[in-house]
């Protein structure tokens, strides 16, 4: 007993530094794909996003894991999970291109309430009454920061939404398949997915591409960020709870908020402001009360 009482605040303090070091490089990640895409085609940076992803993949788990890497039990929807989140990438890519990191990442922490809301028809998932309040202040943030006259691109907004919509179906199949089959397998074959596509696209649509070898560096570099992300992120849940980490996960809003006003000059407005603020405050609420509100 004393062993479990000495080492569980470690251990709650490492997931927390964890979840902020994977939040942090997604928030890099962000930028450097937003620097990639204002000077090359989409596809062709998300091909090698995807490709780097694969690699690493099979570099670091095939020797340990072998065939279960990519053994599967519903093979179809793992595969469908495989292609939203490649449609995800290509639009939060084709999103980022055209508006500022801040902005369009605090679009996206709509997708978390949305999962929720969704969660209680389709996973028989229960959704506490303050739950729907913070669901309410979110979507009111949202309508602050995409307001008429906030000088956002609006197909960027568009773009944003529809990868919230991406976004949430993406988390609910993972839900659902995470009862069948392994989260290795399922992060493989979106990789391997996104690698194919892409690399289709970009061979199909893409002539000329040459990038100079800093930009391909930056391009490894944001797959290798993206896949670093991930690994802290399933590290930080082995080591502390949801409820713990959840909150500050909505970090990522204000890594990715400084990034971009540091790297872009990107300052959001006032309003703005308000709203980015309202999203991430509305996240961590929900998050804490959920937790405490367990049976």
């Amino acid at each position: 007993m004393t062993v479990v009482a000495e080492t569980k605040p470690n251990a709650l303090i490492k997931g927390i530094f964890l979840i902020l070091a994977a939040v942090l490089f997604f928030a890099v990640a962000d930028v450097t794909g937003k620097y990639l895409v204002e000077r090359h085609p989409v596809v062709a940076v998300a091909a090698v996003r995807y490709i780097v992803n694969a690699v690493l993949l099979l570099a670091l788990l095939w020797p340990s894991h072998r065939n279960s890497l990519w053994k599967t039990n519903r093979t179809v929807l793992v595969a469908l999970r495989g292609l939203i989140l490649v449609l995800a990438t290509l639009t939060m890519m084709a999103a980022i291109k055209v508006m500022p990191i801040g902005e369009a990442v605090s679009i996206l922490y709509l997708y978390p309430f949305l999962v929720m809301l969704l969660a209680a028809p389709i996973l028989g998932e229960r959704v506490l009454p303050l739950m729907w309040v913070g669901a309410a202040i979110s979507f009111a943030g949202v309508l602050l920061i995409a307001r008429p006259g906030s000088g956002l691109n609006t197909m960027g907004v568009l773009l944003m939404l529809l990868n919230v919509g991406l976004a949430t179906a993406f988390q609910l199949m993972t839900r659902a398949l995470s009862e069948t089959d392994s989260a290795l397998a399922m992060s493989f074959h979106a990789a391997a997915s996104g690698s194919v596509i892409f690399t289709v696209l970009a061979l199909a649509t893409v002539s000329g591409f040459a990038p100079g070898v800093f930009d391909f560096a930056m391009m490894v570099l944001l797959g290798v960020l993206s896949t670093a992300g991930h690994f802290l992120f399933a590290a930080a849940f082995r080591e502390a709870p949801a409820s713990t980490l959840a909150p500050v996960n909505y970090l990522h809003l204000v890594f990715a908020g400084l990034l971009g006003a540091s790297v872009f000059g990107h300052i959001p407005d006032g309003l703005s402001m308000i709203g980015m603020s309202a999203i991430a405050l509305a996240g961590i609420f929900t998050a804490v009360y959920a937790a405490k509100a367990k049976p």
